[in-house]
């Protein structure tokens, strides 16, 4: 294992070799220290599958379906989760890179030391989505997304592009949205309560606030 700090987040994340990795394509029964890469599993309907310790580059994982299960220890880059539905996942110690889930839903989620970095989830719809432990955004795009009743409290979403991004009854209470982009942000102030920005997302907390507010600005 290894450790990532982001702000004043540290995540966990595995540390794996892929030489001591046993080559596969085969996802029924689960993956346990397994190197998958470019394998096709679009569309695929997965129940209480469990994948640990095991490495996974340019998966095509697009519309599938996943209930229950979980991913721990692993490594995933460059996957495609674009249009899937993960319901009641548990995501735990991985590094998500470089990877896609425009349009993709996330419902009853459970992070916890999870580092989504370079990532997409534009046009996404994460709903009641909780952070049960470290979790960072770096570098994402989450523009056009609609987020519903998660918990991510003292959570890392450093440098993402939040603009069109919809939050309705979510906790975000000590986290850290330094560097992120903010213009068009849709949301309650209630949403944002507690967090941690730098002077220069001022301007655009402003013009939340005056929405949000209803307030008639006059220079005469």
């Amino acid at each position: 294992m290894r450790t990532t700090t982001i702000g004043d987040v540290k995540v966990l994340l595995p540390d794996l070799e892929p030489d001591d990795l046993d080559t596969t394509t085969d996802l029924a029964g689960g993956l346990s220290e397994a190197l998958v890469e470019g394998a096709s599993w679009r569309g695929s309907h997965l129940e209480d599958v469990s994948i640990r310790s095991s490495l996974i580059t340019g998966v095509d994982l697009s519309e599938s379906t996943w209930e229950a299960g979980s991913f721990y220890g692993c490594e995933i880059t460059r996957t495609d989760f674009s249009g899937a539905t993960l319901t009641g996942i548990t995501i735990e110690r991985c590094a998500v890179t470089g990877s896609r889930f425009t349009g993709t839903r996330l419902t009853d989620v459970r992070l916890k030391d999870v580092l989504f970095d370079g990532c997409r989830f534009d046009y996404a719809t994460l709903q009641r989505v909780a952070a049960a432990g470290s979790v960072a955004f770096t570098d994402c795009t989450l523009s056009n997304g609609a987020w519903s009743s998660c918990r991510l409290p003292r959570i890392a979403l450093r440098s993402c592009d939040l603009a069109g991004l919809e939050l309705d009854s979510c906790q975000f209470d000590g986290t850290d949205l330094r560097g992120s982009r903010l213009h068009d942000l849709k949301t309650p102030l209630d949403n944002l309560r507690g967090v941690t920005l730098d002077e220069d997302q001022l301007p655009d907390l402003t013009r939340l606030a005056v929405a949000a507010l209803d307030l008639t600005v006059r220079n005469d």
